[in-house]
């Protein structure tokens, strides 16, 4: 079963003993039936968008379907990714299909909480949420859950890079997909989009990690072949590095997806757009500090020898 895991750095334990084993029992059913990965991921944008419709309605059958069915979309995300790895059935289209599922659901979800909320009061008022709705939906999709998940998965990749080598990590960067850009002729305008929208995403990483890229700026110069890294040097990264790979797996789905289902549940789910705006927002800035500063005196020790 671990031949189909990243690492386990890297992997959260309710995945590991929850979400991984039953997106393993189907991978390797639909890898017998001969279905591709990709078709399991679009399958998941279903679910994960009918998810987010159920959760606009305020009766609790129907949030306990928006729960089912948003935990059927991450059995799936967790399928497609195993089929990956298990077949090698790898593509440029799965790469986009497996990035843009997860911003699917949760876009769906932020829409349906809004307008589950426009009716309704503003605790301690008797003003409807309306507008306001809609705007702390907003802000706690696009200002804090979009750089929180870019972020927490850039450094999940980092540490993957320094653990496995380049063949274990996804670690890109704008400038290489930039150049795969431009060396591609026009009649491939869906390859063309990717790697352009690609690096734009990179490039919003490069642009928050100034001291990572300093530090890895002089990596690169000393051990061009990640395999050629001393051991002791990638054991030092790690022991900085693990402790920040929880709060990069709280910043992704499971904590969300909990908090969102209590939430739902109870009936109040303006409490899970605070909890992404306030609390989540406090992880991923000590997570964003504390790597930055690793990477510093990491810096500072390569550079004195």
């Amino acid at each position: 079963m671990k031949v189909s895991y990243k690492s386990e750095d890297t992997e959260e334990w309710l995945d590991v003993w929850f979400t991984r084993p039953i997106g393993l029992v189907f991978a390797l059913l639909w890898n017998k039936l001969g279905i591709h990965p990709n078709v399991i991921t679009i399958v998941s944008f279903f679910l994960g968008g009918a998810a987010g419709w159920m959760f606009h309605y305020t009766d609790l059958l129907h949030n306990l379907y928006g729960v089912i069915l948003l935990m059927l979309a991450n059995f799936c995300d967790s399928t497609d990714g195993q089929m990956a790895r298990l077949s090698g059935k790898k593509t440029l289209l799965g790469r986009v299909l497996d990035g843009f599922s997860g911003d699917v659901w949760f876009f769906c979800i932020y829409v349906a909480i809004a307008v589950r909320l426009c009716h309704q009061p503003i605790p301690g008022t008797t003003i409807e949420w309306g507008i306001w709705g809609f705007l702390l939906a907003a802000v706690a999709g696009f200002l804090s859950h979009a750089p929180q998940s870019s972020l927490a998965d850039y450094y999940r990749q980092i540490h993957l890079y320094f653990l496995l080598g380049k063949e274990g990590s996804e670690l890109d960067n704008s400038t290489q997909q930039m150049q795969e850009f431009h060396s591609l002729p026009k009649s491939k305008w869906f390859d063309r989009l990717f790697h352009y929208n690609y690096a734009g995403y990179c490039r919003s990483q490069e642009r928050r990690t100034p001291r990572f890229q300093t530090f890895f700026h002089e990596v690169k110069n000393r051990w061009p072949d990640a395999a050629d890294m001393p051991q002791a040097f990638r054991d030092a990264f790690r022991q900085g590095s693990l402790p920040l790979m929880k709060y990069t797996n709280m910043l992704t789905f499971n904590v969300r997806a909990i908090t969102v289902y209590v939430t739902c549940l109870l009936d109040c789910p303006w409490v899970y757009l605070l909890v992404e705006v306030i609390l989540l927002n406090i992880m991923y800035a000590y997570m964003h500090r504390t790597h930055e500063r690793l990477c510093e005196r990491l810096t500072s020790q390569m550079l004195s020898k």
